[in-house]
């Protein structure tokens, strides 16, 4: 059989593994919130590892070995700010989020509970919220269909247009029949397969090698890739960055805290205390998954610069340099299998954003709307319909991709992580939080990480004699703008309602509890608190 047949075979394997888990999902779920949160079961391992591959996307297994091998080490401090931020979130924003909910009416979303946490009778809150999301998430989704179209035209000499639908048809399937619960098995399969796949990919080049011992100066002294005379400083993480530079780059961390695709799986877990156990083998498996990202780059260099009848397909941005070594080294079955470890990030991503988009226009939106909460099967078929109407509109923008639908994704990172992160983390812990400082933050952190992102004030910037700011990370003034709005506005406004305090000091209260009795039925020690006169 052809390369290609043997590719198909496993690719044809891994979308049947990925419906069958749907059709499982699918005889799990009897109501709405086992559609949209799986009833708050999840355990940690499966919540981990969904977040972990819904979250790093084909940028782990493509673009990170791909900018390591052409730029060197300096490229690791996105890698780093990134494993702080997600360090963070799993300690500082899971558990009292899985405990906040509890008390907040049982919230099923991020804008519901950021509405129900400040009892926002407007609704403005709420809707501005699911805008949010409705926008930047439709034009995720179309990067992600576009990715797929990609993917299969690289891999099979194939149809664009072919290869975007096959892989928008199974995404939307498993997540139209199982909902959340698909969506999180699905990931957790998914992020297990981009596991093995770093981790032996780059141990069987090691092997191949010619000659292991110029394994940390090939890169330095011989030609590779980009560089025919070698790259002194590619070991180096400070030679050729400047501040500006490492302070974008880590600073991706904190588009964690706002990212509701993300924080969905802390509402999803089965008790607070668990988010400890989530921590743990979330950041295990991140930090891994980026060695073995960066091993990828390191001995790419001597693998490819050592034998001069192979080369990196991509000769531009070398990002198909984990998948060229897969296919170099393996049987084209199970090289297939490593192909499919790109095309699982893809789709992990795709179903989790596709799930959100739908439950902003279901639970935040239509709920608005309609004066009696229809049935559970009514939410359960609308958030269906929504999860494929959403894909038909994202799939005709991926139809013909433009430079500025990927320039949107590539901005949308730091929109959600500068309007929901700091309006998240003040919700959490901020007392005197109230309505107007919350729609004033999520507003100015969206706006000015745009405009920043786009270059709009690059002309104000360079007039105030401040234009080496202009390269500096969108996010990094959307959240300062973010935090000074919260802040400013709550202060010079209306401290909360007493209930809203009450409610805030129930919440803190259940946080505490769980941290001293993470075995205790949240549901159980929620009613306590409630109930306890102390508490009222």
């Amino acid at each position: 059989m052809s390369q290609n047949t043997w590719f198909i075979i496993a690719i044809v394997i891994y979308m049947l593994v990925m419906l069958a888990i749907g059709y499982w999902s699918y005889r799990q779920t009897d109501e709405y919130d086992d559609y949209m949160l799986a009833g708050r079961g999840l355990n940690p391992f499966v919540a981990a590892l969904s977040a972990g591959a819904s979250d790093m996307s084909g940028w782990l297994l493509m673009g990170l070995p791909g900018a390591l091998f052409v730029s060197g080490m300096g490229e690791l401090w996105i890698a780093i700010g990134l494993l702080i931020g997600c360090w963070a979130n799993w300690m500082w924003v899971a558990p009292r989020l899985r405990s906040y909910t509890e008390i907040a009416g049982n919230s099923l979303t991020l804008p519901s509970f950021i509405e129900n946490r400040l009892h926002d009778s407007s609704r403005a809150l709420r809707v501005l919220s699911s805008i949010v999301i409705l926008v930047f998430f439709t034009f995720y989704v179309s990067s992600g269909m576009v990715s797929g179209g990609r993917y299969f035209e690289a891999t099979f000499g194939g149809s664009y247009i072919d290869g975007m639908l096959i892989v928008a048809a199974v995404t939307v399937a498993y997540t139209f029949i199982g909902g959340f619960l698909a969506v999180s098995y699905t990931d957790a399969v998914q992020g297990m397969l981009m596991f093995a796949a770093l981790l032996i990919v780059p141990v069987m080049a090691y092997f191949a090698l010619a000659d292991t011992s110029t394994l940390f100066t090939w890169a330095t002294d011989k030609p590779y890739g980009p560089w025919p005379e070698g790259n002194p400083e590619f070991f180096s993480m400070i030679k050729g960055m400047s501040a500006i530079g490492v302070i974008s780059a880590l600073a991706w961390g904190l588009g964690y805290f706002g990212q509701p695709h993300i924080v969905v799986r802390f509402m999803a877990l089965r008790t607070p205390g668990e988010a400890k156990t989530g921590r743990r083998i979330g950041i295990f498996w991140m930090l891994l998954c980026i060695i073995g990202a960066t091993a990828v780059a390191v001995i790419g260099t001597s693998f490819f610069g050592q034998d001069p009848s192979i080369a990196v397909t991509d000769q531009e941005n070398f990002e198909t340099i984990f998948l060229d070594m897969g296919r170099i080294l393996f049987h084209p079955l199970i090289a297939g299998l490593i192909l499919t470890a790109v095309l699982a990030a893809i789709m992990s991503t795709i179903s989790s954003q596709l799930l959100v988009t739908s439950s902003a226009l279901v639970e935040d939106i239509y709920m608005i709307v309609v004066k009696k909460k229809p049935s559970s099967q009514v939410l359960i078929n609308l958030s269906r319909t929504a999860v494929v109407a959403v894909a038909v509109i994202a799939g005709l923008m991926a139809m013909n991709p433009s430079d500025s639908i990927l320039g949107l994704v590539a901005f949308a990172w730091a929109g959600f992580g500068a309007a929901f992160g700091p309006l998240l983390i003040f919700a959490l812990y901020w007392r005197r939080l109230n309505t107007a400082g919350a729609i004033t933050g999520l507003v100015a952190g969206a706006v000015v990480a745009f405009a920043w992102g786009q270059g709009w004030l690059n002309p104000a910037l360079e007039g105030m004699g401040l234009g080496a700011l202009t390269d500096l990370y969108e996010i990094v003034p959307g959240v300062i703008a973010a935090t000074l709005g919260i802040v400013v506005v709550s202060l010079a406004t209306r401290k909360p309602d007493e209930a809203i305090l009450e409610e805030f000091d129930q919440a803190t209260m259940l946080a505490r509890a769980v941290e001293k009795n993470p075995d205790m039925s949240v549901e159980d020690m929620a009613e306590e608190i409630i109930d306890a006169p102390e508490a009222r």
